[in-house]
């Protein structure tokens, strides 16, 4: 996803103290599963984030697993994006990344869990519908770990690329800067939701409110 950012520049990172976080990298988020939550062009995201894995010491992954009889699954009646009732659920969505489904893999070339070195999985109660790595509730008092353990490997620096940029990948962002992270958001390894001026917006949210630095491919990260 390369936008017109006209500041966009190459940075450096200390490899011992910097991490890749892969934000639900699944095939339910794609073109692979229409009838899911595809992402358009998610699918093509696999070479960047496996750019960004490569040049660090620590590569951690989420995913969504859901079950299939979650709360905020949209139906005929209640059609996706339309309010649900639940503290920590939102609004509607179709059913997707269901446990044990295709849509719930990740995506072909990223490798599988035991090729991690943190893994997380989130979303696996009926009545939660979490969007952040960060966190198994909306109300971001139950932590996955994720933040702890990149803690206690002496990580400061986070690339962070997956699906979908506005949604889990922007709100994972925003977590991880808030917990004291310096955080790298890889446009080449994301896809967003929506037309592009409404991508860029949330871009510029991130950068102007959360200081959190942008490239547009992990080529422009330097690693020291």
């Amino acid at each position: 996803m390369i936008l017109d950012f006209n500041e966009l520049k190459k940075v450096t990172v200390v490899f011992d103290k910097t991490a890749s976080h892969n934000v639900d990298p699944q095939k339910g988020f794609t073109p692979l599963c229409p009838n899911e939550l595809p992402v358009d062009d998610g699918h093509n995201i696999v070479n960047e984030l496996n750019g960004q894995n490569s040049i660090v010491k620590i590569k951690t992954v989420s995913k969504d697993v859901h079950p299939s009889n979650g709360i905020w699954i949209a139906t005929e009646e209640s059609p996706q994006f339309s309010p649900v009732e639940g503290d920590n659920v939102d609004i509607r969505w179709n059913a997707h990344c269901v446990s044990g489904t295709y849509g719930m893999e990740l995506l072909d070339g990223l490798g599988d869990m035991s090729d991690f070195d943190f893994f997380l999985a989130k979303g696996f109660e009926p009545h939660l519908h979490p969007y952040s790595s960060c966190y198994h509730d909306i109300a971001k008092k139950i932590s996955t770990g994720l933040i702890e353990w990149l803690n206690s490997r002496g990580i400061t620096t986070v690339i962070v690329g997956g699906l979908a940029l506005n949604f889990c990948v922007g709100e994972t962002i925003i977590d991880l800067v808030n917990s004291g992270f310096q955080v790298i958001a890889n446009l080449g390894a994301c896809r967003g939701i929506g037309t592009e001026e409404e991508i860029k917006k949330y871009v510029d949210m991130l950068i102007n409110d959360y200081n959190v630095i942008v490239v547009e491919s992990y080529k422009d990260i330097e690693v020291i």
